[in-house]
């Protein structure tokens, strides 16, 4: 056999196979190490700011490379033991390795370099990064894929870093810590019922996704079954006693998705027991939401960056605030209690509906939603409150992450509210809406506010504060 060998070469190449040794300086908002060989970066997964690291390129450009650690020479003093003992191999959060406090610090540069290098903001006026109070143990929801082991018996976890086989879990230190004997139980359970796991090349089974979530405040929890076929064995009956047997859990629902393809959800949900909904409380207000209904995935943060965005707006009480993608009202309702008026646009017509019982539970009767397209309903809003004399004070924007439609940043320069909120969870999209805003000067940027509402992950959140240009 030919002994492999490990040592750079004395003159490497820049050619796919060469062994280069690097020396580790940042993260990418893809989770990759960066690092520089011939005045070209080289993207290397797994590793961490200070190392430095003998890398195989696995993949070379004329003005950037791609790398896979062959040898960690030396450590970053940043590099930490990963809580969970498969992070080398799930591909569920990549940051395990990286200590939090560089964590934070990379998520702050990604805001700023972002801010810089597309929206064109020379020193963009970034604050400190809103810390969250747990790195581990945050998440309220989480949906994993099932899958049939080789020995038959079902498994549930995440997918291999860049693939579709499964990790499997029993338990994850980045979910709430309740969810942890839901999935041994329902995996058992699964098993008993004799379902199969779906299997995505052949398009055959019933079990493609398990589906979890809890209110962080009351403990109530949620269950969804996501299957490819409408009716599951026994699944009425099973799910009463699943009611009885596990703790605070108060609904089971059925999600029908018969298409091919890694789409997880279909279009249609059905509760088969118990509650269509769970109670949660954010800050002094309580919110009824359902099992798709989006909700920040970290309830201590999303109530942190309310009271930042409300700090920052400090609201007299006479403003007619209008909240784009409002979803169940998570930041309209908060705002309500300070303004004269919220308006806000939801394009699906559940959460829509949540948003409006929401409202009337807290008692906030200064609110109204529109169901549509903020493309559609937001030019339509803008000029109606200006032709009544009353122009939008405010308004918030909490868009996907493919950011605004042109025609949400047209409508926005055309009736110049006074005051913008841009939430967004991709500083690349933000910037590029920023900068479209803040073009000839109508608008300046006060201030941004990242706040790290996934940690163990890239992902960082952003609110933006722009002002109209006397």
């Amino acid at each position: 056999m030919t002994a492999i060998d490990l040592a750079p070469q004395s003159s490497p190449q820049w050619q796919q196979g060469a062994l280069v040794d690097l020396s580790i300086d940042d993260l990418t908002d893809g989770g990759d190490g960066v690092g520089r060989w011939q005045d070209r970066p080289v993207f290397v997964p797994d590793t961490v700011p200070g190392d430095r690291v003998r890398v195989r390129l696995v993949f070379t450009k004329p003005r950037f490379g791609r790398g896979a650690v062959v040898e960690l020479l030396d450590p970053s003093r940043d590099r930490v033991r990963p809580p969970c003992i498969v992070a080398d191999k799930c591909g569920g959060c990549q940051w395990q390795p990286v200590s939090y406090e560089a964590q934070l610090a990379a998520k702050e540069r990604q805001a700023i370099e972002a801010l810089r290098r597309i929206g064109g903001f020379i020193d963009p006026p970034v604050a400190p990064i809103l810390a969250a109070p747990s790195p581990l143990n945050y998440r309220n929801k989480v949906t994993y894929p099932i899958a049939a082991g080789p020995d038959g018996q079902v498994r549930a976890g995440y997918y291999r870093k860049g693939s579709h086989k499964l990790v499997n879990l029993n338990r994850c230190p980045i979910q709430d810590e309740r969810f942890d004997p839901l999935l041994s139980y329902f995996k058992d359970e699964i098993q008993a019922l004799d379902w199969r796991p779906y299997d995505e090349e052949t398009h055959q089974g019933q079990i493609r996704h398990i589906s979890f979530r809890i209110g962080r405040r009351t403990g109530e929890m949620l269950v969804t079954l996501v299957s490819r076929e409408p009716e599951l064995p026994e699944l009425e009956v099973r799910s009463r006693r699943w009611l009885d047997e596990v703790p605070n859990l108060v609904g089971v629902f059925l999600n029908v998705n018969p298409q091919r393809g890694n789409r997880i959800f279909g279009e249609d949900t059905y509760i088969v027991a118990g509650r269509e909904y769970i109670l949660e409380r954010l800050g002094d207000l309580e919110f009824r939401m359902g099992p798709d209904t989006f909700f920040q995935v970290y309830t201590e943060q999303a109530e942190a960056m309310i009271a930042a965005i409300a700090t920052q707006l400090d609201l007299k009480g006479h403003e007619t605030v209008v909240d784009a993608y409002c979803g169940v009202g998570t930041l309209a309702l908060p705002l309500a209690k300070r303004a004269a008026r919220v308006i806000g646009i939801e394009v699906q017509g559940p959460a829509l509906d949540w948003a409006q019982f929401n409202a009337r539970r807290n008692d906030l009767n200064n609110t109204k939603f529109h169901e549509g397209t903020v493309e559609e309903k937001l030019p339509e809003i803008l000029a109606g409150l200006a032709a009544a004399d009353a122009p939008a004070n405010v308004v918030v924007l909490d868009p996907p992450r493919r950011g605004c439609q042109p025609e949400v940043i047209a409508a926005l320069r055309e009736a110049m509210p006074q005051r913008i909120v841009y939430m967004s969870c991709k500083p690349a999209t933000l910037a590029r809406d920023l900068e479209r805003l803040c073009a000839d000067g109508l608008y300046r940027l006060v201030m941004v506010q990242p706040a790290d509402f996934f940690p163990q992950t890239p992902h960082v959140e952003c609110a933006a504060f722009l002002e109209r240009s006397p």
